[in-house]
């Protein structure tokens, strides 16, 4: 049985980042991912005027409940979408006025929801450019807080920015949700405020968060459970076993729920409180299964399902098509250069059995579907990929590690 150490969460390093910037005192983050999305965020919170000092393992960050520590700032978000939505958030409970700007990609990727919110509360706030996306300017003067309607239809990000934002306001939040994607993400959210020192109530559609002050703490970060999906699903694909230490059925992270995805195709799978093991049987089934709660691990299972021995349907993930690049459009044009059968509608993908083909992989500059396509290499010779390195945004060391998988099982070199 191989063991694989997978780097930290993205998800809760980011949020980590927010609530010990946000909190009285000083906070140590232990094992962070260091990626260039969480290395953005921090960054950014340095331009803001935060302490941050970030050693290989522990970030120290000290915390400012008023706000930023300057009046004026730039702020580049790079490719990260915690990042570009959580940051305007926590600039808001501030003075000042602080601009926001990202990359080419995330600049596409959607914020109206989210500004609407905060403009519904009061936050004087500014798109430069196309409404309801980067870049932005907010005139911050804090935030009084009560009641807003949110549509998180699109990302759970919006609702998690402002509930982290809530015990910043001087009255607290009520957010009433008209719709909701990825839930499990939020229940991440709730369960760090808890950490952090805050207890947001929630009935029914609408959460109750108080004012705060939120209290620094020390944090560990669990391994990231989305990024733990390739090597469970390389397990699983070339009937190998592995085990992810540090991830089990206590993990705040709805992906690890991606094993059970797993299970159901044939694969053994143990989920302990602290770890996951996924076991290759020789055969995957097929299946139809909803993905909305597990989006981003959507494309792990497109890489797969070929090998399957009947059709495999993802089902209600149109917010896949928001994300770094349309994950979708982008999953079954892969598929297709592979030569395999698929099809897609607004929000499902159904993949058909066959033997992939070797090709070069169209990684659109996600990380995702790089990583998901290299798994899918292990049983495809010839598979290459056109941006390789893309995989920095969350795992800089993931080609070195897959090689390593493919040395201690025996499969031969990768074709990169």
């Amino acid at each position: 049985m191989s063991i694989m150490q997978v780097p930290g969460s993205k998800s809760i390093t980011a949020r980590a980042l927010f609530l010990a910037a946000a909190a009285r005192g000083t906070t140590v983050l232990r094992r962070p991912l260091l990626s260039d999305d969480t290395e953005g965020f921090a960054e950014g919170l340095s331009v803001l005027g935060y302490r941050v000092t970030r050693e290989p393992e522990t970030w120290t960050i000290e915390g400012r409940p008023e706000g930023p520590a300057v009046e004026e700032a730039e702020v580049f978000c790079r490719d990260g979408a915690t990042t570009a939505r959580f940051l305007p958030a926590l600039a808001a409970a501030g003075k000042g006025v602080f601009r926001f700007d990202a990359s080419a990609q995330m600049r596409r990727r959607p914020l109206g929801p989210l500004t609407g919110a905060l403009r519904e509360l009061g936050v004087d706030l500014t798109h430069e450019a196309q409404e309801g996306h980067h870049p932005l300017t907010v005139r911050a003067n804090g935030v009084k807080g009560g009641q807003v309607t949110l549509d998180a239809g699109l990302s759970s990000q919006f609702l998690t920015a402002l509930l982290l934002l809530g015990p910043l306001t001087g009255e607290g939040l009520r957010i009433t949700v008209t719709d909701l994607v990825s839930a499990p993400y939020v229940e991440i959210t709730l369960a760090m405020m808890r950490s952090f020192g805050i207890e947001t109530e929630r009935v029914g559609d609408t959460f109750v968060v108080p004012p705060g002050p939120y209290t620094a703490t020390g944090y560990a970060i669990e391994p990231d459970a989305s990024t733990a999906s390739y090597p469970l699903a390389a397990a699983a694909l070339t009937g190998r076993s592995i085990t992810v230490p540090g991830l089990g059925s206590s993990s705040l992270q709805g992906d690890v729920r991606f094993a059970e995805v797993l299970g159901r195709m044939g694969a053994e799978v143990e989920l302990s409180a602290g770890s996951v093991t996924v076991t290759g049987t020789g055969r995957l089934h097929g299946l139809t299964v909803n993905m909305r709660d597990i989006s981003d691990t959507v494309p792990t299972l497109a890489a797969i399902a070929p090998f399957a021995d009947g059709p495999v349907r993802i089902e209600d993930v149109y917010n896949t098509r928001i994300k770094e690049c349309d994950r979708l459009e982008a999953c079954a044009e892969n598929l297709r250069r592979l030569g395999v059968p698929v099809s897609t509608g607004r929000d499902w993908i159904e993949i058909h059995p066959a033997q992939p083909r070797g090709a070069e992989i169209a990684c659109h500059g996600d990380h995702r579907i790089a990583m998901s396509f290299s798994v899918a290499g292990l049983r495809t010779p010839g598979i290459t990929l056109d941006e390789p390195g893309c995989v920095k945004k969350t795992f800089p060391g993931f080609h070195q590690a897959l090689d390593g998988l493919r040395a201690e099982w025996g499969l031969g070199p990768a074709n990169r």
